[in-house]
Order: structure tokens, then C-alpha cells, then sequence
């Protein structure tokens, strides 16, 4: 007897998918220390040679909308085998190339193929088990990434210092092509069929709130609206912080450092239980504080001056930052019709980048209009608004106790 005959076909299931999700961050994660050395090995600036990162990111947005229109026509199998298949090719053809333009079209193909894997076992993942068992598999999805992630670059400073920058891709081409052959040999990977659709339109259209019931409706506006506040707030804390700290309080980048590792070590701690709370105690509970409570750090950050202060507004926004890890993809998954799952899911996100572009763009016009630290009582009301709406506006999805559950 072996220990795969002792889970239950859902746990193996999420097995399949828990597995690769770690295996694909982890490979992507040993890309970070690469960059530097992209600088000198193809004799380009750093700023040139940073735009990987923006390549793969450009990627990533790009293939949201066509990856929710796959994957709700044709299931969820064939995107979970394209993905990899994409991200295989990609960091292949950086093994390979000797020009620095082929590496940055290779990631953008790595960003396409990252995005289309990682949607399409979201909603593989919730088609298998209860709703009232959504928010652990979401918070497991978010903590296998953020681990690998966390690991990655770890692997990839060793392999860069023993052996070499195309190592660290073949490795990662290596894990690529393991969790495409794992896509196409499991059993556990396929989405259910899709509904047909119910309303007179184009299944191709993008954002008909018309599918969404009447009463839901506000509650997706409201999601939509709190993805982009996340977004926004991560990257102006990302953008502006070490700003802040350096030019107006004079601390060292090892302090600096020390107030995002303080944040890192409480977003980890809530992953666990944001996933029992959202399950068990309420949607809501995990998104209205994840979001209210990054504003109102924002309005006490610019008065912080000490490493304690700065060191407890980190470690509240580490907390509120591991809540809303699934918790809005939980939500969402709620609301939206089963037919449209990933085309609902992806708009959501699309506009959440949206936020992530828009923060440091425009915080980095306040910063040089005022100083680092204006950027967040700026922002405040801006990410404060979405999360009101949450409270006020959206509905508690959470159905405890149901009679039967799909």
C-alpha cells in the first residue's frame, strides 16, 4: 500500500496541483538573483537587464483575458498543459540565445504561460471540493506560491556562484517540463465541463455583469474595486517605504530590509489561518480587514519615525496582507457564475495590475512633488473606499451549514 491509496481522490487531487504550483514559483523564484548577472554576461546596463522582471510582468497581464476565455471553453486540462508547455519553451530559448531581445520576448512567453497555469488550477482546484472549502484551498494555493517563491532565489545564488547563469535556467526549464508531464499524465487535473451560457451574448465578452445574479452584483464591483486597492497599497509600500526611510528618516538598507522581513514573517503566520477563517467564520472577515487595515496604516505611516512604530505598522499590514491571500479569489468564486468562472476571475485581477502599475507611477510623481512619505496619506482614501465598500456594500458569500453542498 502506498501513500497515495490513503488519500481520497479530492486529496490527491489537490495534490497534483499543490505539487507543481510550489515547482513553478520555486523556478521562477531562482530567476531574481539572475538579474544582475544578465548585466554583465550580456554587457548591458542594469536597468536594461531589470526589465526581465518587467517583461515577464507584461506577460503575465497579456494573457489574463485570453487564458479566462480558454479555460471556461475548453476546461481547465488543456490550459494546465499549455502553461507549463509555454514556460518550458520560454526559459529553453533563454538557455540557448546569445541576444539580450530574445531573453526579454522569452519572458514574456514564461509571464503568458505562468499566468495560464496558475488561473487555470485556481479553478481546477475549486471545482474540487465544497464551497464551504474554498478559502483553505485558495490560502493553500497563495502559501505554496509565496513559499516557493521565498525558496527560489535562495537555490538559484547557489547554482549562479557554483556553475552559472544558464544553469539556473536549464533547472527551471527542467521543473517546467516535470510539471508539464505530470499535467498531462494526471487524472485529477480536468475541470469540470463548463455550463452552457445563459444570457444572449458573445461567451467571448468580457465583463457582462448581466451574468452575474442581480443581488451579487454590487458584491463583484466591490471585489474588483478591493483587488485593485491590494494591489495599489503592495506596490506603494514596495516603492515608496525604502523612499521613505532612507531620504526622510536616514535609516540603513539593512533596516529597511529588516521592516519588509518583519511584514514577511506575519504574512506567512496568517496564511493557515486565513484560509479557517474565511471558511469558517466568513468571507467577509478575511476582506474588509485585509483591506481597512492597510488605509489606515497608510494615514499612520508618514507619522512613524521609529524602528518600533515602523516595525508594528509591518507587522499589521504582514497580517492584513496574509488575510487577503485567496480570500478575494474566494469571494469572487462565490459570486460569479460557474460558466464564467476565469473570464470573472481574470477581470478581476487585470484591474487589480491596473492598481499595481498606477501606485508607483503616481507615487513617484508625489514623492518628487512633496516627499515619500505624502505618497500614503495620499493613497489612504483611495484604498480606505473599496473596503468600506466590502463592509457596507458586498454580502457575506459564506453559507454555513448548508443543506447540500455542489
Amino acid at each position: 500500500m502506498n501513500l497515495a491509496s490513503l488519500l481520497s481522490p479530492t486529496s490527491r487531487g489537490l495534490a497534483n496541483l499543490y505539487i507543481p504550483s510550489l515547482a513553478m514559483s520555486f523556478g521562477q523564484g531562482m530567476v531574481i538573483p539572475a538579474i544582475p548577472v544578465f548585466a554583465s554576461e550580456f554587457d548591458i546596463s542594469v536597468g536594461l537587464a531589470a526589465q526581465v522582471v518587467t517583461a515577464y510582468a507584461i506577460g503575465r497581464v497579456a494573457s489574463l483575458v485570453p487564458a479566462g476565455i480558454m479555460i471556461d471553453r475548453m476546461g481547465s486540462r488543456f490550459a494546465m498543459v499549455l502553461g507549463p508547455l509555454m514556460v518550458a519553451a520560454g526559459v529553453g530559448a533563454i538557455v540557448v540565445t546569445p541576444v539580450f531581445w530574445v531573453i526579454l520576448a522569452a519572458q514574456f512567453v514564461v509571464g503568458m504561460g505562468d499566468s495560464l497555469w496558475m488561473l487555470a488550477r485556481e479553478v481546477t482546484g475549486i471545482n474540487l471540493v465544497k464551497p464551504s472549502q474554498r478559502g483553505r484551498v485558495m490560502s493553500g494555493f497563495m502559501g505554496v506560491t509565496s513559499a516557493g517563491m521565498s525558496l527560489g532565489p535562495v537555490v538559484g545564488g547557489l547554482i549562479l556562484e557554483e556553475v552559472g547563469l544558464r544553469t539556473v535556467f536549464v533547472a527551471y526549464a527542467g521543473i517546467a517540463s516535470a510539471v508539464l508531464l505530470g499535467s498531462v499524465m494526471s487524472r485529477h487535473s480536468e475541470a469540470r465541463a463548463p455550463r452552457p451560457l445563459q444570457v444572449k451574448s458573445s461567451p467571448f465578452q468580457f465583463g457582462r455583469l448581466s451574468e452575474i445574479e442581480r443581488a451579487l452584483r454590487p458584491t463583484y464591483i466591490a471585489l474588483v474595486a478591493a483587488t485593485f486597492a491590494m494591489m495599489l497599497y503592495r506596490m506603494v509600500l514596495q516603492s515608496m517605504m525604502p523612499l521613505y526611510m532612507d531620504s526622510q528618516l536616514g535609516y540603513s538598507p539593512v533596516q529597511v530590509g529588516s521592516i519588509f522581513g518583519i511584514s514577511t514573517i506575519f504574512i506567512f503566520a496568517m496564511i493557515i489561518p486565513a484560509g479557517f477563517i474565511t471558511d469558517k467564520i466568513g468571507r467577509k472577515w478575511a476582506t474588509v480587514p485585509s483591506t481597512i487595515i492597510p488605509a489606515l496604516a497608510f494615514f499612520a505611516i508618514p507619522f512613524a519615525d521609529s524602528m518600533l512604530e515602523l516595525s508594528i505598522i509591518a507587522s499589521v499590514l504582514g497580517m492584513a496582507n496574509g488575510l487577503s491571500l485567496g480570500s478575494v479569489a474566494t469571494s469572487t468564486f462565490d459570486v460569479v457564475p460557474e460558466h464564467a468562472r476565469a473570464r470573472f476571475q481574470a477581470l478581476r485581477r487585470v484591474v487589480g495590475e491596473m492598481g499595481g502599475v498606477a501606485g508607483p507611477f503616481f507615487g513617484g510623481i508625489i514623492a518628487n512633488a512633496y516627499n515619500p512619505g505624502m505618497t500614503f496619506l495620499i493613497f489612504a482614501p483611495f484604498i480606505l473606499v473599496p473596503g468600506l465598500l466590502l463592509a457596507i456594500v458586498a454580502k457575506e458569500t459564506l453559507v454555513k451549514n448548508p443543506p447540500s453542498e455542489k
